[in-house]
């Protein structure tokens, strides 16, 4: 029936004529203003706001940069190794031993060696050595190194005027065996140099194979790191060293070399390689070791050794 709002489906309406009862004070505050407008920026479902409170998940995935000049802590694996590595004295932080572990004499040597450093003992499940050593043949025993602390390239020079000494100190360019890094640290040591320098990328760095190479050595000489090598050969350069690259096409034979107990930076290439392009034109002379027969080249820790040895007796 027509106006009768009872009926199944009807549709009640209020206007001017019906208004809804007690209505007024919800108008009113419908009316009311709600002040300005927040900017696009700080409204949370805005396309500006969303834009500028993006991540980045692409850079956030990525591991921050160092700001230390470290390399990553490492693990010694394999009893064997790890019991060379106790004897070196590699600075070690633990030794890990798993569970059920057979004890054998190296075993029991390795025990004696880390209570004797007063090294800590800690004995983990197999599998938890596994995840820890990235799946290596550990043989149930395995040492923690930590990271390896570099010093500055310009400390090396400070290190020679404290002793009130010349300096004299070894560069490496692109040598990317660590063993011959061990052994030019070993006769770096040995033959009075202040320091070794290493670039920061495309060379060996301070692994375990270097430390252990070096014989503790790496212990009493300090080993710094660069971005840039023939950047801070000049930099040595302006203090006042001299300059001198190895290689096989020298200038001077090295034991005609005679301004070896000025300051000097001994720059020693890869085997294969030899110097670079851009560091052989970096230095102010480049010497030869005079060889017998026919051979072409010295690996870089042993034409580091006979190097250093004669520049030592030239000092001396």
């Amino acid at each position: 029936m027509a106006g009768n709002s009872q009926r199944k489906g009807s549709i009640k309406k209020s206007g001017k004529g019906n208004p809804t009862v007690g209505s007024g004070g919800r108008v009113r505050r419908g009316l009311e203003g709600r002040g300005p407008t927040p900017k696009a920026k700080d409204r949370p479902n805005h396309k500006v706001y969303k834009a500028a409170n993006k991540v980045d998940k692409s850079a956030a995935a990525r591991p921050k940069r160092r700001s230390t000049g470290s390399t990553d802590a490492e693990w010694v694996a394999g009893r064997n190794s790890v019991v060379e590595a106790l004897r070196a004295g590699i600075p070690i932080t633990g030794v890990y031993v798993a569970e059920g572990a057979e004890r054998d004499g190296r075993l029991r040597e390795a025990f004696k060696l880390a209570a004797e450093q007063g090294l800590n003992l800690l004995e983990v499940s197999r599998g938890e050595l596994d995840r820890m050593t990235a799946g290596a043949v550990h043989q149930g025993l395995a040492a923690r190194i930590p990271p390896y602390e570099y010093a500055h390239a310009d400390d090396l020079i400070g290190i020679a005027e404290g002793n009130l000494e010349k300096p004299l100190i070894v560069a490496l360019d692109s040598v990317t065996d660590p063993r011959n890094l061990g052994a030019v640290i070993r006769s770096a040591s040995g033959f009075g140099a202040h320091g070794v320098l290493i670039p920061e990328r495309r060379a060996a760095g301070m692994t375990a194979s270097a430390w252990k190479t070096s014989a503790g050595a790496a212990a009493r000489i300090p080993v710094a790191q660069t971005v840039n090598l023939v950047r801070q050969l000049k930099a040595y350069q302006d203090a006042g060293c001299m300059v001198v690259g190895l290689t096989s096409d020298g200038d001077v034979d090295l034991p005609d070399f005679d301004l070896a107990d000025g300051p000097l930076v001994l720059v020693v290439g890869s085997e294969g390689n030899g110097l670079s392009r851009l560091v052989s034109e970096t230095c102010d002379q480049l010497l030869s070791i005079p060889m017998a027969n026919n051979l072409e080249s010295l690996n870089a820790g042993v034409a580091a050794s006979v190097a250093l040895y004669a520049i030592a007796r030239a000092r001396a």
